[in-house]
């Protein structure tokens, strides 16, 4: 491991392009884990100048693949990088990196997904959360099977202040289907308003920097690719349980075109829920016929506020789940049925 506060300039010396690479190792996208390629490293040099200054930084690079972004932040002059692939087909082409910046490139074989990126560097790279954010980045062109429930996440580690946030306000570079990068930054009454977007934005500054069209990947995937930017807040916009906010937040969009009152319905038992929904919406002071995509983050602090409350009236609340209710529901109906036909018979 590199001494932090070392800086060392680091230019990689002439080496097989990526597409060379793909060759040589005869690798292949494999379609099963959303592989998608990308070779023209003039695209990858911008995804990381979009990082911020990466000198004498340390670099976590999530599935490096054959290593085009891996050049380009070697090529930075970051103190240390440390990548993490779990396709064993890529460590080969990683390992010519490795040789070509002795010292620079650290290779682990694993999943970014169980990962434990909290001790990977060094605890004098830690800062207040109050402070700036520390010289640690997290960039990577996240294959798209994984992308969503890696930030998600990732989220979470961020309200709980642990996994790559025990650094700090640790910042993020990621790349996402632009569908996806669209709705993670979508604004209040965008059509692209999702749970993603509250999810996100109540925790981060999160920024959709440009767009790489989807022909600049090999293979070529059926859609765009957006690069996303994410800066942790000093304070979140809603000050809860992860997993509480995360609840309403999930119950609010599963009706995304039905009034809020549909979706926030489904927090309570069906015995109390007309009574429960309209005292929640009530003492949150929301309309109940606004669209989900018509509350804000506002919106959403105050009904996590009042269903906390809530919760701590009645502890047993927070762990009812309505899919539960239902699948009891309908297993005690066919149970009727099939005494019914046995009493027949």
């Amino acid at each position: 491991m590199a001494a932090p506060g070392k800086l060392s300039t680091c230019r990689l010396p002439p080496l097989p392009t990526i597409r060379e690479i793909i060759k040589l190792f005869r690798l292949q996208a494999t379609k099963q884990l959303s592989q998608n390629f990308l070779l023209d490293l003039r695209l990858t040099d911008k995804i990381v100048r979009k990082a911020g200054s990466l000198a004498n930084a340390y670099v976590y690079e999530v599935g490096p693949g054959p290593g085009g972004i891996t050049r380009s932040i070697l090529n930075a002059d970051v103190a240390e990088l440390l990548v993490v692939e779990k396709d064993t087909r890529f460590i080969p082409g990683l390992q010519m990196l490795s040789e070509a910046a002795p010292g620079k490139l650290r290779i682990v074989h694993g999943d970014v997904l169980t990962f434990k990126i909290e001790k990977a560097f060094s605890e004098s790279l830690k800062r207040p959360w109050e402070d700036d954010p520390p010289n640690v980045h997290i960039i990577g062109n996240l294959p798209f099977s994984v992308s969503t429930p890696l930030i998600i996440k990732w989220l979470e580690n961020i309200s709980c202040r642990d996994g790559p946030f025990v650094y700090g306000r640790t910042q993020m570079t990621l790349t996402f289907q632009k569908e996806v990068a669209e709705r993670l930054t979508a604004n209040t009454g965008s059509k692209q308003r999702s749970r993603l977007s509250v999810m996100a934005q109540y925790l981060c500054n999160v920024r959709h920097i440009f767009t790489i069209p989807g022909r600049a990947f090999v293979p070529k995937p059926e859609v765009d690719v957006g690069v996303v930017h994410f800066t942790p807040l000093i304070q979140p916009k809603i000050e809860q349980p992860f997993k509480l906010v995360e609840k309403v937040v999930q119950n609010v969009f599963q009706f995304r075109r039905k009034y809020c009152h549909r979706g926030l319905g489904m927090l309570f038992p069906e015995a109390q829920r007309l009574e429960n929904t309209g005292r929640l919406l009530e003492l949150a002071d929301i309309d109940p016929t606004l669209r989900p995509r018509q509350l804000s983050i506002s919106h959403f602090k105050s009904l996590c506020e009042v269903y906390r409350r809530m919760c701590d009236e009645d502890p047993q609340l927070f762990a009812y789940n309505f899919r539960e209710e239902l699948r009891q529901r309908k297993t005690k109906k066919k149970e009727k049925q099939d005494d019914a036909k046995s009493y027949r018979l």
